[in-house]
């Protein structure tokens, strides 16, 4: 009786060590082990069988201003101004049908490595000019739908007293996942400076944003939209992965980095106009945007 059961137990062992041998080779083939990978601006994991494919989608970038009601005896362009109620109409309405909010660095990984951007439309929403407005009106709206934003600063932007963010404020935009990106030291029109000038006022802001705020700053923001070739060559140079610009249409992993168009978002824009408007401009991706500005000969 006790050899019996001596048998058995031992019997039991081989088949248990023949599964456990079983599992362990499986787990090291790897032939069906999905890949993870880091999406470094929002702390994230994503899972992606195909990683290392490079992505092939277009995606809307959109550009605003303030997002406010005009002051009185406001000097500035009014369409600049988006009011709040508007601006979350506008945000509403894109995630009811089927868009989120990505940054660039994330577009960036899913065109280059096929780092995944979710299930659902990707949009990049971009903030120009850095008015305190995108963090008390701007910020609150994105947070509540999980979404981040790009905030594009110049180095000597608006001062606090002119309705410009504050450090902590800034701050506060990356604490919450939002992206920095620059338009450079001062905010100056580049076609119109020395090309001895650009490498300071361009590689200068990228340094100086970075140092002070501790995160990457990989992309540029033309001012004004104007640009050439040698202000590409300098954004290029300076170590920056790309540029958006004022030239209409869907960005594309097959169009120059250097000139990424985007969707200029105006004031008094409503909810279905602006889904109008992303759904037009989407034919436009289909060649490099053209530029036929300040610049162009």
């Amino acid at each position: 009786m006790n050899r019996a059961r001596f048998i058995a137990l031992g019997s039991l062992i081989v088949v248990v060590a023949a599964v456990v041998a079983l599992v362990l080779s499986s787990t090291r083939s790897g032939s069906h082990k999905p890949t993870l990978s880091a999406t470094r601006s929002t702390g994230t994991v994503s899972v992606s069988r195909h990683a290392d494919t490079p992505g092939t989608a277009t995606v809307p970038i959109l550009t605003y201003h303030v997002i406010n009601v005009p002051p009185p005896q406001s000097s500035a362009a009014p369409d600049m101004y988006v009011p709040a109620a508007e601006f979350a109409g506008q945000m509403d309405a894109l995630k009811a049908d089927g868009w989120h909010a990505v940054t660039l660095d994330q577009l960036e990984a899913y065109w280059t490595r096929g780092v995944s951007l979710g299930p659902g439309k990707p949009i990049v929403i971009t903030f120009d000019n850095g008015y305190a407005s995108q963090y008390t009106n701007a910020l609150p709206v994105l947070k509540r739908l999980g979404w981040v934003g790009v905030e594009n600063l110049q180095v000597n932007g608006l001062a606090p007293s002119d309705g410009g963010l504050t450090d902590t404020q800034i701050r506060g935009l990356l604490a919450a996942g939002w992206e920095l990106g620059t338009q450079g030291v001062s905010g100056a029109d580049l076609v119109t400076l020395d090309p001895n000038q650009l490498p300071a006022e361009v590689a200068t802001a990228r340094q100086m944003m970075s140092s002070r705020y501790g995160v990457p700053v990989n992309w540029f923001s033309y001012p004004s939209g104007h640009y050439d070739a040698t202000v590409i060559a300098a954004v290029h140079a300076a170590g920056f992965v790309g540029a958006t610009t004022i030239v209409s249409g869907w960005a594309s992993p097959q169009q120059d980095r250097f000139r990424l168009p985007s969707l200029q978002v105006l004031g008094g824009t409503t909810a279905p106009e602006l889904l109008s408007q992303i759904g037009s401009a989407q034919a436009i991706t289909a060649t490099p945007p053209t530029y036929d500005g300040p610049g162009i000969p």
